[in-house]
């Protein structure tokens, strides 16, 4: 399986000019006749796994026009010119491994800006990320923390310990014997019953009288005493 293309920058307008030999001083924008570029079009930056390359499109139909694979930076396949920041030299190479030396330039001093910025981000990604990987080749072995063939574990749950003291638990009260105390009869209780009377019979006897006076048995009548001399005479 292919790595996949990650399009790290785009920039819809870009302009590639034929540049004489170079001069004694390095390259300079100015003698490439600005004004008539020989190729305009769009620039994809493009990052396939760890490669980086520089793609110029048809700005209407995609086509590919040439690539430029850049593989440092700072390096040959990418160098500024001494007289502008808007432009640059870079190497195209097809397929065949047959390379040209072009002027590159962009519309606006911004977008040559962010193409030299991510330009820096990329390498230092790739710099960041094989110091990682040689930490990691560096580093020891991980630990193996997972269980052999035949390898058993005992784990004791619930064992005492025979110098943990026990705490007694209290004993019960002897007022209650371990019940729950009865509770105390209403208020006025004792009063009802002792004006209660037996079913039936004469009022209980009391040494008083609500009134200040003794009870006394009501006196029976004279009809009482006649019947019953009547009933002795009869018998």
């Amino acid at each position: 399986m292919g790595d996949y293309e990650n399009v790290l920058l785009v920039k819809p307008k870009v302009f590639v000019y034929r540049i004489p030999p170079i001069g004694t001083s390095g390259h300079k924008a100015a003698d490439w006749n600005l004004d008539e570029p020989a190729w305009t079009g769009r620039m994809r930056l493009v990052a396939i796994g760890k490669r980086l390359e520089m793609k110029l499109e048809d700005g209407e139909t995609c086509a590919l026009y040439a690539k430029c694979p850049i593989d440092a930076h700072p390096g040959n396949a990418v160098e500024a010119v001494s007289d502008s920041s808007r432009y640059f030299v870079i190497r195209l190479q097809n397929d065949n491994g047959q390379q040209a030396f072009v002027g590159c330039g962009f519309q606006e001093r911004g977008d040559a800006f962010d193409f030299n910025v991510t330009l820096q981000d990329h390498f230092r990604y790739i710099e960041r990320s094989a110091e990682l990987e040689k930490q990691d080749l560096t580093a020891g072995p991980s630990l193996d923390l997972a269980f052999k063939e035949g390898q058993t574990i005992s784990i004791n749950i619930g064992k005492k310990d025979k110098h943990a003291v026990s705490r007694p638990r209290p004993p019960p009260t002897a007022s209650t014997g371990g019940l729950v105390p009865l509770l105390p009869p209403p208020p006025g209780a004792g009063s009802v019953i002792r004006n209660a009377r037996p079913v039936g019979g004469a009022p209980a006897p009391s040494s008083s009288s609500p009134f200040g006076a003794p009870f006394a048995a009501p006196p029976q009548s004279s009809s009482s005493s006649n019947n019953a001399s009547t009933t002795g005479n009869l018998l």
